[in-house]
């Protein structure tokens, strides 16, 4: 029993077995997704970049209930997240993707017209930071998902701000750095503790910004969405 004055705080830890649960317990992935993520399984150790299946599908459903026709994809990787966004928009809608590498090109696009996505995805090869300030003098984005270089993130989240229409939704990912955000010096040093300070640092700008309305989910390794006011 709870002691007087006290609140319970609900919360149940996401390990493999209730991850699995999850997942079941979601509307099936999109069957081409699905192909995807197994095809990108395969790839090694890279496949960590992936974002999860059930994230795919909330960005799915994110871009239905913004009614979005333009939405901007940082980190290609093989396509899962642009393929997502995809899907969530009617014929005529636009995904703009950047990597700084197009090693992966050849089996995003072979899956993005698998699943007749191909004409609303633009794949842009170079720097986020770059093609995002490209994008700034002539593209208003319904919604801006991050998930690329952990050390740049201050400066997407900066540029996606520019981007964003009022009512346009930010979504960031990796925003937990499997927990070291909480404590940063526990991570391995080098580029690892590094990354977990930098995202612990846009996490609290976030979180400050008067300019949005944001919340931060335990999905797969965090996932922050705020709608820009």
């Amino acid at each position: 029993m709870s002691s007087p004055g006290l609140t319970e705080v609900k919360y149940v830890p996401v390990d493999a077995a209730v991850r699995d649960y999850l997942v079941r317990s979601s509307t099936p992935a999109d069957p081409v997704i699905s192909m995807l993520a197994e095809r990108t399984a395969a790839v090694g150790d890279a496949a960590g970049m992936m974002v999860p299946v059930e994230q795919a599908t909330l960005l799915t459903i994110l871009v239905r209930l913004l009614g979005a026709t333009t939405a901007i994809d940082v980190g290609t990787f093989t396509g899962v997240s642009a393929l997502a966004l995809a899907q969530g928009m009617a014929p005529g809608g636009r995904v703009i993707t950047c990597d700084v590498t197009d090693r992966w090109h050849p089996l995003a696009r072979e899956h993005w017209e698998l699943a007749g996505m191909a004409d609303r995805i633009d794949f842009r090869l170079g720097g986020a930071a770059r093609t995002l300030r490209e994008l700034a003098d002539h593209t208003i984005a319904d919604l801006v998902f991050i998930d690329a270089d952990k050390m740049n993130y201050p400066v997407y989240c900066s540029l996606a701000m520019e981007l964003l229409r009022p009512g346009g939704l930010l979504i960031v990912d990796n925003v937990l750095q499997d927990g070291f955000v909480l404590d940063p010096e526990l991570a391995e040093a080098g580029l690892p503790r590094r990354c977990a300070e930098t995202v612990r640092d846009v996490n609290a700008s976030i979180a400050a910004d008067d300019r949005l309305e944001a919340v931060m989910l335990p999905i797969a390794d965090g996932l922050t969405i705020a709608r820009k006011k």
